[in-house]
């Protein structure tokens, strides 16, 4: 009797025993795993850095972008646990924010949920069509020919309502946000939606009431915006041109003479250069040219739509180089504004 419960005795230490260990064995694993998922593992010198995985990019080539960086304690970790969460069939071109103390399991739901950070776009102060390809592309994958060969595509100007000439006006200059891996196709959809919203139902009337379609405003604006950096005579300056439209009159912008020359160094336009031929040039042709000479900013847009109505036909640019210009009804009274601003510039030896 005595010798059987001992024997169930020993049986149930052993029994016990086991149990013990697989409790262990179990903490341990389920600890270990949950060192590999939700321990820290992104090691970095700052806050944060970026992955930027191009489009098109396999898994191989991920492990390799960041087997590159540097940036995991423990990289066999990460790539264990991406391989368990299917992420080499869900890799998602993309620029994402990696921060320091991220763990594998964030970031693997972030790759693989494709949660990009944004990049900031900002495009201003632009003359030319290819200044402005490069000024979107400079913090976007999309290579700034891409956008340029897009840019001077009739059938892709013709789709969003515009021509070859005029399409960079689909562009109002401000700061957007896109992803990093925006196609150009992609790009230009974006940028005509914001084309659209840009011109409520206020500002189409008020085009309307300035007998201008919103393409010519613009053009009008884009040289206004050359004319003066002086925001308060924008309006004064946009009527002097309507007036002389709304007459027949050439426009005779200097602006328009330098961008058909396409010599943006010139400060004083002479006569030689009011010569050239081409269509942009309003001394040579009446009305407006055939597109924009610079991207003008909504204020400069607002500005022509909200023309000061007058009877001025003449500006000048004021003598003391305060940027302000002197108006004028004739020309008469045109000449001898224009004197006294030539006669600065010969005093200042400023002689092209």
């Amino acid at each position: 009797m005595g010798k059987r419960k001992k024997k169930i005795f020993n049986t149930k230490s052993v029994l016990a025993f086991i149990a013990l260990a697989v409790i262990v064995l179990f903490v341990i694993g389920a600890y270990s795993a949950y060192r590999v998922v939700f321990m820290p593992n992104v090691v970095l010198q700052d806050e944060y850095t970026h992955i930027y995985i191009p489009t098109g990019s396999t898994y191989d080539d991920v492990k390799q972008i960041i087997t590159d960086m540097d940036i995991l304690k423990n990289p066999g970790t990460f790539f264990w646990l991406a391989r368990k969460k299917n992420y080499p069939q869900l890799v998602r071109a993309g620029r994402y924010r990696v921060e320091n103390g991220m763990n594998n399991n964030r970031l693997v739901n972030m790759l693989r949920g494709g949660m990009q950070d944004p990049v900031r776009v900002t495009f201003h102060n632009i003359r030319t069509k290819s200044q402005l390809a490069g000024a979107i592309t400079r913090n976007l994958e999309a290579d700034s020919a891409q956008v340029l060969a897009m840019l001077n595509n009739p059938e892709a100007a013709s789709y969003f309502g515009f021509n070859t000439h005029t399409i960079s006006l689909m562009f109002i200059p401000n700061t957007y946000e896109f992803f990093w891996n925006t196609s150009p196709e992609q790009l230009f959809e974006r940028m005509h939606r914001e084309y659209e919203r840009f011109w409520t139902d206020a500002r189409l009337e008020q085009a309307q009431q300035t007998g201008l379609s919103p393409v010519e405003v613009g053009i009008l604006a884009s040289i206004i915006r050359l004319e003066t950096r002086r925001r308060d005579e924008m309006p004064r300056m946009a009527g002097v041109y309507i007036n002389r439209l709304r007459r027949g009159i050439p426009l005779q912008a200097d602006p328009t003479v330098i961008f058909a020359i396409g010599d943006f160094t010139i400060r004083r336009v002479l006569r030689r250069h009011l010569a050239f031929e081409s269509p942009f040039n309003t001394y040579l042709n009446k009305g407006l040219p055939p597109g924009p000479i610079s991207l003008p900013e909504p204020y400069v847009i607002d500005a022509v739509l909200n023309y000061e109505q007058h009877n001025y036909l003449f500006f000048a640019a004021h003598y003391d180089f305060t940027g302000y210009h002197i108006f004028a009804r004739t020309y008469s009274e045109h000449r001898q504004n224009a004197r006294r601003y030539h006669q600065a510039l010969n005093e200042r030896n400023i002689m092209r």
